[in-house]
């Protein structure tokens, strides 16, 4: 029984799904934030921990970023992974700070329309910290697990053994 649920749980398909949903998400999230990067300057700005004149380039450079990681971890490229865990540490930082600090902002995380919903702050964290706590460490150790059984069309990591 537990050996079925393993094999489920870390199976390719599930890899792929949840690594497919959640590129799909910063694809998402940073391509509507490029389309209007004046509206996410004014989210960037209501946090107050960016200098005036840097908020243009971090509300083009943060989208890009965000699209680009999206689209590497997409089609499973090597560093894309690492790239959306900082940047999710980086969010639940950015958050947590404007929920300790009680700002009447949004998080801005999908662009304009989400400011018209008014989704807090605190539901942005609590759903970074689940990314972050849970989908990351799932991503991490469900590859490293297809890695070894050969399961991902690579070939199996050998260890080296350092002889002392």
């Amino acid at each position: 029984m537990i050996r079925g649920l393993s094999s489920l749980v870390f199976s390719e398909w599930s890899y792929r799904i949840v690594r497919i949903s959640l590129a799909a998400l910063f694809i998402y999230g940073g391509g509507i934030k490029l389309l209007d990067p004046k509206a996410f300057a004014r989210t960037i700005s209501a946090y107050d921990l960016v200098p005036e004149m840097l908020l243009p380039v971090v509300a083009v450079g943060l989208p890009f970023i965000e699209a680009v990681a999206g689209i590497g971890l997409l089609f499973d490229m090597r560093g894309s992974l690492a790239v959306i865990s900082s940047l999710i540490g980086m969010f639940i930082v950015v958050l947590g700070s404007g929920v300790a600090r009680n700002l009447d902002a949004d998080c801005g995380c999908f662009g304009p329309d989400e400011l018209a919903r008014k989704h807090g702050l605190v539901q942005a964290f609590w759903r970074d910290l689940a990314l972050g706590g849970i989908v990351v460490p799932y991503l991490y150790l469900c590859r490293r697990v297809l890695r070894r059984s050969g399961k991902n069309g690579k070939k199996p990591s050998k260890r080296r053994r350092i002889i002392s």
